[in-house]
């Protein structure tokens, strides 16, 4: 009998091996031999801006910034994963994630818990939130990645998956730089290509303005497409409950970050003084930080980012405590990585259509019948394309 060892079997070639030694009957360790990190600027076609441009408190986005890894064993598996950041902080991950990356080599991408832990510590001066685990996010998703393509399923598969598709809503069409007679045209687009709801910016100086853009949109969509309003945290506690209480007529789906992202008990409030479900959650670094949310009763729908709070390792550890408190699950953007995590969810959820990301990827993912549908797809599902791989500003190899 024929035992694997760490190194491949003696006349084959590495996977030839590991297939060898399964066959057998015998466990197949392996180790991370090798990481690539690229750092990649993807260019919007047009500047983006929504309340926290008009308010002053940020530029129009123009880019996005991602950080990508790629993870390759002695084996020959491979995983990728990535995470972002709008506006900046996306050379900083890369940066991070260069110092802390050397830890991974002879590691068994198995224990992606143990990875995680021990990536936290190699940067513990700097915590664990923010950029610092942002940057461990996107090593944390290419070992799942990984984990599920060398299983043969998709990532949502290998976890535990409760549905094959997922209710989505688009909201890059929606945003207040747009014209209303464009958004409208968006909307129709979005509904004719089988996605299910729609997504409006508000937060304007002037709430007369959102009021107008909600009623032309409600009335050109009619009363049962699923309509959802976003302020981006530029409303006080007073303008939200007003503006909440206006809305109200609107039968919205939900209304998306009302205040700033960590008045726990603003959001609180509302939440108990409004019919409409009060959603928040995308801004927040942690799951630490969701917690406080959850504990005080802040939210209805949460909406959690993985390459924010620190990767799918995190994410499987919120939505563990989401569930237990009843709540539903909408995912903030990066649809390649939550369409899997929301169908693992066992309560009501959404995942956000964004279409910016699509020329990253040689995949797209299907959507109809105002679903997200799980693609048969070993891990995520997608490769990074020659064009993303042409936007790659610093690259570098760990081995």
């Amino acid at each position: 009998m024929t035992i694997a060892t760490d190194k491949p079997t003696s006349g084959l070639t590495a996977p030839d091996a590991a297939i060898t030694a399964l066959a057998a009957g015998a466990a197949s360790i392996d180790r991370i031999a090798e990481v690539t990190l690229s750092s990649i600027v993807l260019p919007l076609r047009n500047p983006i801006s929504d309340a926290k441009v008009l308010t002053g408190r940020q530029k129009a986005m123009t880019e996005v910034v991602f950080l990508f890894a790629e993870i390759r064993t002695e084996q020959g598996h491979e995983g990728i994963g990535f995470g972002y950041s709008k506006r900046a902080g996306g050379p900083a991950q890369f940066v991070h994630a260069q110092e802390i990356a050397p830890v991974l080599i002879g590691e068994d991408p198995n224990d992606i818990g143990k990875i995680w832990t021990k990536l936290v510590w190699a940067g513990a001066s700097v915590g664990r939130s923010g950029v610092a685990t942002q940057a461990i996010a996107a090593i944390d998703i290419a070992l799942w990645d990984l984990k599920a393509k060398r299983a043969g399923l998709p990532l949502a598969k290998l976890i535990g998956s409760s549905r094959d598709s997922v209710q989505t809503y688009n909201t890059s069409g929606g945003f207040l730089h747009t014209p209303i007679e464009e958004v409208m045209e968006n909307a129709a687009i979005s509904l004719a290509n089988g996605i299910g709801g729609i997504k409006l910016k508000v937060g304007q100086p002037d709430w007369r303005t959102d009021i107008a853009r909600v009623t032309a949109v409600r009335e050109f969509l009619g009363d049962d497409v699923p309509l959802m309003v976003d302020a981006n945290q530029q409303w006080d506690r007073p303008t939200a409950q007003r503006m909440g209480r206006i809305l109200e007529q609107f039968d919205l789906v939900w209304i998306e970050e009302p205040l700033d992202a960590y008045d726990a008990e603003g959001h609180a409030q509302l939440a108990r003084s409004l019919d409409t479900s009060i959603a928040t959650g995308e801004m927040l670094a942690s799951v630490s930080e969701h917690v406080r949310l959850i504990e005080a009763g802040s939210v209805d729908i949460l909406q959690p980012d993985a390459p924010r709070i620190g990767g799918i390792t995190q994410f499987l550890k919120l939505a563990t405590l989401a569930e237990h408190h009843n709540l539903q699950l909408a995912p903030h953007f990066a649809m390649e990585i939550h369409l899997h995590l929301a169908a693992v969810y066992p309560l009501q959820t959404w995942v956000e259509h964004f279409d910016w990301l699509e020329p990253l990827f040689d995949e797209h993912l299907e959507t109809r019948d105002g679903r997200m549908h799980l693609s048969a797809r070993p891990g995520l599902g997608f490769t990074l394309s020659e064009q993303g791989r042409a936007w790659t500003v610093a690259n570098m190899v760990v081995r």
